[in-house]
């Protein structure tokens, strides 16, 4: 590396002409020296942030260059804030008990209101309750809003008592299309003059998507998110990147989907968690913002914090093309160019590891059927299939009307991830048109749906008149939200319910980004991720038996076979739609037409500073760990094993998204207080309710304690023998004053961001969670609860210890013990036989970590600095 100055710099500013005048920047070149060109461009953009943080320079400038860079951390502050309406509601909802608990001390309510931009988009509570009708769109949104009417008075408080608080209603579209169209500037300009790049968090893993446009970002717990909505910066250790060297083009009738899937595949075997990709390359500059959005959004599937495009004409472009001010897109070249930030394809930055990509290499694929990682070949599905289900799937019947085993129950063009891209929705249209023509139709059993990011997608498809032909094979608009993608796919079509209890395997095809078994629908443990047009080819389909890409899709009007190749959109044709079809006026009118939503003004919501909590609510009650009284679980201690869990446990498993069962715990606790047995909800609209939340933790189906053979997913097992749902045991532990763990094995709470993952466990009264490894957001989460992430180092599996319900812990996590990455003495001591030595060290990347870690987590930390 360089050597540092040999004098000391001072933070200094540029003046850069732009239209209409000038403005001024840190002077990043000025500051970085000969570092700045050997620096990834997200590198550069956190020493930007930190400088105007306010953290120190030379400490910076010192670990860059290899000097001191063990306890170097950067300081970071976004400038705004994103949630949705299912993160949105629990933080509020602890924000909202903070103002009691601070009024009952004698403070000032009013006090807790975020310092920062806070912008909430409601798109996490629509259900594909109707479908294949022009229709469904209104009659799902009439349903949405009077299954959510309490919770969305409560979000509406929210915005009318806290400053900076603004709620997008529903149908403005998903929260990450919405900030890609609608709320990102790529450059802020303040009052003063002083521009600098667009930074933020988001309460979504997919919060990245925003990277694609060179907005750098990424998801966040909800827990961190309140820390930094009331003035805390995020300290993050120097992280280490991975440049991903692109060259080539995608080829034609490949899309931007098939080159997310094989990033995901690629940079998961190459084994990418917590760290920091950029895209970099002359490949970059082939591919639209769209596409590079679409790679972007997937970060938390390859297990990155970020998946990053820097700035450059593209960008201006999308800007322009999505209604932007002229004026200021005018602003953004001369801006990044002066600060160093505008991307050069030709650039050499030194990554920690490289991957190296051909774009012209990529074909159709799709991923599954239990992970987005999984890439593989159409050709492959049924294989796949059988080795998930330990069985190969029986012959497709011929009788036409029964669904046979390995079907496609649901196929759903749904999910920011694909659907952001306005040439995947007309490459589907175009497939189903040519398909229509061909005489071609959905499968009986398939539910079919589409529900597009943004409301101006269905202008687009109506002006190409492509709307007509989706909805002749099933996809009519059932609305603007993140539906099936979130587990919000609605009941599944009684022939496909009864297949499912004949035992026939039952498959998911959808164009998201996450297919985790019970994550789509709870009674779904197979599911694809495929691109929009692949997703309708497989609703004609109706089976993944044999190899879409050479098996006949049906008979002609001429009697002859139809194959996908005589159906695949023509890149020339799809190209010339959307020309014709695209306005760019459409984006902003969609969204201001939208947000003109007299549903959302009929809602009358409380105008008091604290909440009017009601105790006969079912969806809100005050968070139970909100009132101040939590401490620290620092300590040294022995503990009862609560559960012991695999690979891959993600925050689906934990705490579940999808429909609540009549027959579960959380059902029966709904019914008993008057809920309809046929109508509960999902357990989303319920984050405002701990009680609920409690009673869902750990009951997707897959999960295995392995704590005793024969255990439910939702049991454990005590000493004396009782087995108990979680959380009655957890319960009786803690009124026998008995401490709990958790154990799990590589990977520990992949997946979603939803902080209800940790925030249970916190309510089981779980002191510690010892892992193989943890996933980035999951563990902030822990910490921002209080409980201690211990990461086992060596060759030692919690599931094959043989741990059972009489064996101790015995952990000596003392304050004093406890430290950035430390090693912290755990030993496993049996009834019989000798103790085990477990080597853990503490899960904590920065001294922010242990800071909050040792004063009980984020909650009381903002409650003491309130009253203060």
């Amino acid at each position: 590396m360089t050597d540092l100055p040999t004098q000391p710099r001072r933070i200094a500013q540029l003046s850069v002409d732009v239209e209409g005048g000038s403005l001024q920047v840190t002077d990043l070149p000025g500051i970085l020296g000969d570092l700045l060109p050997t620096l990834p461009v997200i590198v550069r953009l956190l020493c930007e942030n930190h400088i105007r943080a306010g953290g120190a320079i030379e400490s910076m400038l010192q670990s860059l260059n290899g000097q001191n860079s063990d306890g170097f951390e950067f300081l970071f502050r976004p400038n705004r804030l994103l949630m949705h309406d299912t993160t949105c509601t629990p933080a509020l909802a602890d924000v909202a008990g903070l103002r009691d608990a601070v009024a009952e001390a004698g403070g000032d309510p009013g006090v807790l209101s975020p310092t920062l931009p806070v912008d909430v988009s409601v798109d996490h509570s629509l259900a594909v309750d109707a479908y294949g009708s022009p229709d469904a769109f209104h009659r799902n949104a009439k349903t949405e809003y009077a299954r959510n009417a309490e919770r969305y008075a409560f979000m509406k408080w929210a915005s009318q008592t806290m400053d900076g608080v603004r709620v997008h209603p529903p149908g403005t579209g998903i929260m990450h299309t919405l900030n890609l169209e609608q709320l990102a500037s790529v450059v802020e300009v303040d009052a003063d003059g002083f521009a600098h790049p667009d930074m933020l968090l988001g309460t979504d893993s997919h919060t990245t998507m925003i990277n694609g446009i060179g907005v750098m970002a990424w998801g966040v717990g909800g827990l961190e998110a309140e820390s930094v909505m009331f003035g805390q910066t995020v300290s993050l250790a120097a992280p280490k990147t991975v440049g991903v060297f692109l060259t080539g083009q995608l080829p034609a009738g490949s899309f931007a989907t098939d080159l997310a899937l094989e990033v995901t595949h690629r940079l998961r075997e190459m084994g990418v968690t917590g760290e920091f990709v950029e895209f970099s390359g002359p490949g970059v500059s082939t591919l639209n913002a769209d596409a590079r959005a679409i790679v972007a959004n997937m970060a938390p599937e390859y297990g990155a914090s970020t998946g990053y495009f820097p700035v450059d004409q593209t960008t201006v472009d999308y800007l322009r093309r999505t209604g932007r001010d002229a004026t200021h897109c005018a602003q953004i070249e001369p801006v990044f160019r002066a600060m160093g930030l505008w991307f050069d394809p030709e650039a050499k930055p030194k990554y920690d590891r490289v991957l190296a990509l051909d774009l012209s290499a990529i074909s159709s694929v799709i991923s599954g059927p239990r992970r987005p990682q999984d890439r593989c070949q159409p050709g492959e599905a049924a294989t796949r299939i059988a080795s998930a289900i330990g069985r190969e799937l029986t012959q497709v019947s011929d009788i036409n009307d029964e669904v046979p085993d390995g079907a496609v129950g649901i196929a759903a063009i749904t999910s920011c991830t694909n659907t952001s891209d306005p040439s995947l929705l007309v490459a589907a249209g175009v497939l189903a048109r040519n398909a229509q023509a061909l005489g071609l139709s959905s499968a009986p059993w398939v539910k079919t749906s589409l529900a597009p990011g943004s409301p101006s997608a269905r202008a687009l498809l109506k002006r190409a008149g492509l709307d007509r032909d989706l909805s002749a094979l099933g996809f009519d608009v059932v609305g603007h939200g993140c539906t099936t993608c979130i587990g919000n796919s609605g009941s599944l079509p009684p022939p496909v319910e009864k297949a499912l209890s004949n035992g026939k395997a039952i498959v998911a095809v959808l164009s998201g980004n996450r297919n985790f078994p019970g994550r789509v629908h709870p009674k779904l443990d197979l599911g694809f991720l495929a691109s929009p047009p692949l997703v309708v080819a497989y609703a004609l389909k109706g089976d993944m038996h044999g190899d879409i890409k050479t098996d006949a899709l049906g008979v002609g009007p001429d009697g002859a076979p139809v194959f996908l190749s005589d159906i695949w959109p023509d890149p020339d044709e799809t190209s010339q739609l959307l020309s014709e079809a695209y306005r760019a006026e459409d984006v902003p009118r969609a969204f201001a037409s939208a947000s003109k939503s007299l549903a959302w003004d009929a809602i009358d919501a409380p105008q008091t500073l604290q909440f009017p909590w009601d105790e006969s609510s079912r969806y809100l009650r005050c968070p139970k760990f909100a009132s101040g009284g939590q401490t620290t679980r620092l300590g040294q201690y022995a503990a009862k094993p609560l559960m012991v869990l695999g690979d891959d446990i993600t925050t689906d498993h934990i705490s579940p998204a999808g429909a609540i069962s009549a027959d579960s715990a959380a059902g029966q606790w709904l019914i008993e207080r008057g809920a309809a047995a046929g109508n509960l909800n999902v357990y989303a609209a319920y984050r405002g309710n701990w009680e609920v939340m409690l009673r869902g933790l750990f009951t997707n189906r897959l999960v295995r304690n392995h704590l005793q053979p024969g255990l439910a997913p939702f049991e454990t097992v005590l000493e004396d023998g009782q087995v108990l749902p979680i959380f009655e045991a957890a319960d009786l532990l803690a009124r026998r004053g008995q401490s709990a763990v958790l154990l799990a094995g590589e990977r520990y709470g992949m997946g979603s961001s939803r902080d209800w993952a940790a925030k249970g466990v916190a309510l089981l009264g779980t002191r510690a969670v010892i892992a193989r490894s943890f996933e980035r957001i999951h563990r902030t989460n822990l910490i921002g609860m209080g409980i201690l992430p211990l990461q086992i180092e060596g060759d030692i599996d919690p599931q094959s210890l043989g741990i059972s319900a009489a064996d101790i812990f015995e952990i000596d996590a003392r304050a004093t013990q406890v430290s950035v990455r430390s090693e912290i003495p755990v030993r496993l001591v049996r009834p019989e036989g000798p103790e085990v030595p477990i080597h853990c060290r503490a899960a904590l990347e920065t001294q922010q970590d242990v800071d909050l870690l040792k004063c009980g987590g984020v909650l009381p930390s903002i409650l003491e600095s309130s009253l203060s």
